[in-house]
């Protein structure tokens, strides 16, 4: 019975150590993994990681900021109101590597230039980071990100002995010219994008406000230094390689692209409008489609603006034409005799139709091109409804 105790005692005291934080031998390294774009909307703009190599203790292991739980409460909810919480998780390299095999995606990997010393430390954060109570942090697609977290984390371990340049940035673009680098495949989605993130997002980035997007941190760790414990400056990274080659992505054309798809929409809502025009005729349907839309994609842009925590949301001038209290014009417009307000509301939608033409021209908000051709249709038809509408009959 003692010897059963004992042994018993033995093999909790391993497991108690096995389980404890390892101190790391000489040949460990840090790597941060850059992986490449996929042919899905969420594998858009790539992803970043850290890789704990150690092979005197056979720790290979990978550090994932970019994981979320659709099953966690109030996801969609949360989503939608951008309190989405990420976490942080583990997996063994292999294990992270068969994924990006599988969704045909190129990784690479950059040694860091580390010391033991250092190389403990950043993985003792990244232990530590990764314990049930504190592996939960708050998303934000550009500032709180996976690829954000390896540049802060580097930073807020090593302190001032890492530094990192930006001059290898020669543009000078705005958040929405950085999504769009990455979407342009993705049309519908760009559109969306464009239809949701407000004016905020049209301002000139700072170099450092790239690094949301992983090919950034790549190149930023490229073209950072360390000081080392001789006062000696040194390349942050101390090798980089390539774990999966360069893929190249299918770009296929779909003629359901917004811009055709609300071109030819336009252009039935200007025909209908013309044959209005030569009967003297007003059809109901055609207003009342266009009113409840733009009044219900209005109260989104609103909604968001308003109701979420979204950064990027704010200040949408989407709401100019998009204008929310359509939604409720959409129903008096089915009436057969039009109230006379209606006319003068019908001025007032165009001088915001006019002011969207100038926030655009002087690109205070950058609109998705899809929604030009609709613009003008809206110009036409309002206008003929403020011009004929008193005489016309209905349709």
């Amino acid at each position: 019975m003692y010897k059963k105790r004992l042994l018993l005692f033995i093999l909790f005291f391993v497991f108690l150590q096995l389980t404890a934080q390892q101190k790391l031998s000489p040949k460990a390294t840090v790597s941060v993994i850059t992986c490449g774009s996929g042919n899905e909307l969420y594998t858009a703009f790539g992803h970043s990681a850290f890789r704990v190599y150690d092979p005197v203790l056979g720790i290979d292991k990978v550090y994932n900021y970019g994981t979320f739980d659709f099953n966690a409460p109030n996801f969609y909810l949360n989503f939608a109101k951008g309190k989405l919480t990420y976490q942080l998780s583990t997996s063994s390299f292999n294990r992270f590597i068969r994924i990006y095999k599988y969704e045909n995606r190129w990784v690479k990997a950059q040694v860091l230039n580390l010391t033991i010393a250092d190389a403990q430390k950043v993985y003792a954060f990244l232990e530590n980071n990764a314990k049930p109570q504190n592996k939960y942090y708050r998303y934000d697609f550009f500032y709180n990100n996976c690829a954000t977290k390896i540049e802060d984390i580097i930073q807020q371990v090593l302190k001032n002995k890492v530094t990192f340049s930006y001059s290898y940035i020669k543009t000078n673009k705005t958040h929405r010219d950085l999504i769009a680098d990455y979407t342009h495949k993705f049309k519908w989605a760009k559109f969306g994008i464009d239809l949701a993130l407000g004016s905020v997002i049209d301002k000139k980035a700072t170099k450092k406000d790239y690094n949301f997007l992983p090919d950034y941190i790549f190149k930023t760790f490229e073209n950072a230094v360390i000081t080392d414990e001789n006062n000696q400056i040194k390349p942050l990274v101390k090798k980089t390689s390539t774990v999966i080659s360069d893929k190249k992505i299918k770009v296929t054309y779909s003629f359901f692209s917004p811009f055709n798809v609300l071109f030819s929409l336009s252009l039935v809502i200007i025909f209908i409008t013309y044959r209005n025009y030569k009967s003297k005729k007003r059809t109901k349907f055609i207003d009342f489609v266009l009113y409840f839309s733009t009044g219900i994609i209005g109260v989104i842009v609103l909604l968001l603006w308003f109701a979420t925590s979204h950064t990027a949301t704010y200040k949408n001038l989407n709401f100019l034409w998009a204008f929310a209290p359509n939604l409720i014009v959409s129903f008096v417009v089915l009436k057969n005799k039009l109230p006379q307000w209606v006319f003068i509301y019908n001025r007032i939608l165009l001088v915001l139709v006019a002011l969207t033409f100038i926030v655009w021209i002087l690109k205070i908000q950058v609109f998705n091109l899809a929604i030009a051709p609709l613009l003008i249709a809206l110009v036409i038809r309002y206008s003929y409804l403020i011009k004929f509408g008193k005489t016309t009959t209905i349709n």
